[in-house]
């Protein structure tokens, strides 16, 4: 069967993988096909019925995946893979269209599996903090309905020591004087109606399109640009995946 993953990425995530406990590891091929078929999901966005024969039983692997990101096991490879520049932090979110097959899941609700009700339909954000030259660090999502600044002190938290880039959506006085107790400087730009003196270096600021560019990268992973899946766990799966491969660039 044809690869995906190259050679060099595939070395990386082995060597990952065999030195987790309770995964099945031992088997390398099949392991690989696992892999590959949780990679091709994520990049055309395809339905997990439609996997070739030759990845072996959709079910499973489907069911392997959900049992992964449930353990965390993606966002740990994330982490893996990392090599964070702590100088400065971005924030900033991006919306998702959440497709009819997400919802539908009662045991929860809507809210708390992150889906909300928007112009246009059900949406879900990604909340997202990347380091200084726009590489991911860590998400929360919510609902698409949820304003920007809510998770925001939850997304810095042990952050210090660093520039805080965001746009005005997160400026408020509450926010500043947290990061400001963490020692970390802000650079986020005050809202027009404003009146106190607030300074912003515009220099610094310049650099936030960086988190834009990562946002433009992993649009490019259908099984993120839209979602498809009920529970909170199984999207941020795909989300930490996506951030793995972007880091492996």
């Amino acid at each position: 069967m044809e690869y995906y993953i190259s050679e060099t990425n595939w070395s990386t995530i082995l060597t990952f993988l065999t030195a987790q406990k309770g995964l099945h590891t031992k088997d390398v091929v099949k392991l690989r096909r696992f892999i590959e078929a949780v990679f091709f999901i994520l990049k055309t966005g395809a339905q997990w019925k439609y996997l070739h024969k030759d990845y072996g039983n959709s079910r499973a692997i489907h069911k392997r995946y959900k049992y992964w990101a449930d353990k965390g096991v993606w966002n740990n490879l994330m982490t893996y893979v990392s090599d964070i520049d702590s100088q400065q932090f971005m924030i900033d979110s991006l919306s998702v269209k959440a497709h009819a097959c997400a919802s539908g899941y009662e045991i929860n609700g809507n809210e708390i599996n992150a889906l909300g009700r928007s112009v246009g339909g059900l949406t879900t954000k990604i909340h997202t903090l990347t380091d200084a030259l726009g590489n991911p660090v860590r998400f929360i999502i919510t609902a698409g309905n949820v304003h920007d600044i809510v998770p925001s002190q939850q997304l810095l938290e042990g952050i210090t020591n660093a520039y805080i880039l965001a746009d005005k959506a997160y400026f408020s006085e509450e926010n500043i004087k947290f990061l400001e107790e963490n020692k970390n400087k802000p650079v986020i730009p005050a809202r027009e109606n404003y009146t106190k003196g607030h300074n912003v270096d515009w220099h610094i600021y310049k650099e936030r399109h960086l988190i834009e560019n990562f946002f433009s990268k992993i649009k490019h992973f259908r099984r993120v640009f839209s979602r498809f899946d009920k529970t909170c766990s199984a999207f941020l799966g795909f989300i930490a995946l996506a951030s793995t491969f972007i880091w492996l660039r």
